[in-house]
C-alpha cells in the first residue's frame, strides 16, 4: 500500500510519520516554492495529545517545555485574575518551537525506507496511490475539489516573536484579553518566552510597546524578529472527493487565542490512524471508504469545537467595544467553581466527545 500526502507543514510531516509507523509507504509531495519555517513561532500541545504523539508518531519529550499553570486576565478587571488552571504533577500543555519540531520530524522521516519526497509536477495523484491526503490549502487539488467552506475574516493580524530575558522559573503561561486583542506570554525555557498578540484592525504596531505595558515578570528583555499574519477562521464543508482526503489547516482554521489549531489536527490524526489500523487488522487495502468514515467521525466535532473558540473571541471582543466587564466577571465567577474549571481544562486537553 502507498499513501500520498500533499504539503510539507507540521501536520503533513506528523501524519506521514504516523502512517509510516504502520508499515505503509508514504510519498510526501512538496511545492518547489515552499516557505521556510519561521524560527520565532511556537506551538502548544495539550497533555493528551503529547502522550499520543510520543507513543504513535515520534517521541519528542526531551524537546518540550512543560507548562503547569495558565493565568487569564482582561483589561476590564485590570490585575484581577479571571481564570487560573493548575496542575502540580503533570503539565497542562507543552511548548515547542515550530522549526525544531519540523526538523525532528523530517530527520526521522528521511531515515525511513518507506518515505520519499517528490515535487508535485511529477505525480499522478489518481493512479499511483491507495489514498491521497491533501494538507496544502493553496494547490490545484484544493481549488478544484475543496473550495466550498465556511469562512470568517477577523480583520486582524497576529504578531509573533520570542523574547529573551533574565532567567526565572518560567512554567506559567499568561493570556490577557486587552482592549486591542488577546495577548499571550508562552514560556519556552527559563530564559525565553514566546509572544502572540492578535491585534484587531489592519495596522502595523510596535510590539515592544505592548510587551512593556503588559509584562509583569520579565526583565532585561531582548525582542527577536517579529512576524505577522492575517487572521481568519474556516471550516471545510466537504472533507473528501473519491480517495482524496482534505486534512490539517485545510479542514479547519482557528483564531490562535486558545492555541488549538495544531491540537485539533493531532486529534484528527488519531482518528484517521485508528481507521487505518482497523483496515490493516482486517487485511483490507486502504481506499476511498476511509475518507467517508473519517468525515463521519470528526466533521461535527471539529465544527462545534471551532465555533466555541470563535464564541470566546467574540464575547471578549464585544466586552472591549462596550467598555463593561460583564464577560470578565462572569468568567471569573465560573472559574472559581472546581467542576467548571476542570471541565474547561479537559475540554482544552482532549476536545469534545459528541
Amino acid at each position: 500500500m502507498k499513501v500520498c500526502i500533499v504539503g510539507d507543514g507540521l501536520v503533513s510531516l506528523s501524519l506521514a510519520k504516523a502512517i509510516i509507523n504502520q508499515g505503509i509507504k508514504v510519498d510526501l509531495i512538496l511545492d518547489k516554492n515552499s516557505k521556510k519555517i519561521n524560527k520565532f513561532r511556537t506551538i502548544g500541545i495539550s497533555k493528551h495529545n503529547i502522550d499520543f504523539f510520543n507513543n504513535n508518531i515520534l517521541d519528542i519529550k526531551k524537546n518540550l517545555w512543560k507548562i503547569n499553570q495558565i493565568e487569564i486576565y482582561s483589561d476590564s478587571l485590570k490585575s484581577e485574575k479571571l481564570l487560573d488552571f493548575k496542575r502540580k504533577k503533570v503539565p497542562l500543555f507543552s511548548i515547542i518551537q515550530n522549526y525544531k519540531l519540523y526538523n525532528i520530524l523530517f530527520k526521522s522521516l528521511n531515515e525511513s525506507m518507506l518515505f520519499k519526497r517528490k515535487i508535485n509536477k511529477s505525480v499522478n495523484f489518481h493512479e499511483n496511490y491507495n489514498l491521497v491526503i491533501n494538507c496544502d490549502p493553496n494547490n490545484f487539488i484544493t481549488k478544484k475539489y475543496f473550495s466550498n467552506k465556511f469562512f470568517k475574516d477577523y480583520f486582524s493580524f497576529a504578531y509573533t516573536t520570542i523574547i529573551e530575558h533574565k532567567k526565572i522559573t518560567n512554567n506559567t503561561a499568561v493570556q490577557i484579553f486587552t482592549k486591542q486583542g488577546p495577548l499571550a506570554f508562552l514560556p519556552i525555557s527559563n530564559k525565553k518566552t514566546s509572544i502572540v498578540f492578535s491585534l484587531r484592525g489592519e495596522k502595523k504596531i510596535n510590539l515592544g510597546d505592548f510587551i512593556k505595558t503588559y509584562n509583569t515578570k520579565y526583565s532585561n528583555i531582548k525582542i527577536n524578529q517579529v512576524s505577522y499574519f492575517k487572521l481568519s477562521s474556516m471550516n471545510l464543508r466537504n472533507y473528501h472527493f473519491e480517495k482524496i482526503l482534505a486534512f490539517g489547516e485545510l479542514l479547519h482554521k482557528l483564531h490562535p487565542l486558545a492555541g488549538q489549531g495544531f491540537n485539533m489536527s493531532i486529534r484528527d490524526i488519531k482518528i484517521l490512524l485508528d481507521l487505518i489500523k482497523k483496515k490493516i487488522e482486517l487485511g483490507i487495502e486502504l481506499d476511498g471508504s476511509i475518507c467517508k468514515d473519517f468525515e463521519k467521525k470528526v466533521k461535527h466535532k471539529n465544527f462545534v469545537f471551532s465555533q466555541s473558540i470563535d464564541l470566546i473571541y467574540e464575547l471578549f471582543n464585544i466586552e472591549s467595544k462596550t467598555n463593561n466587564s460583564l464577560i470578565s466577571k462572569s468568567a471569573q465567577f465560573l472559574g472559581k467553581k472546581n467542576y467548571i474549571n476542570n471541565f474547561f481544562s479537559k475540554y482544552a486537553d482532549i476536545g469534545i466527545d459528541i
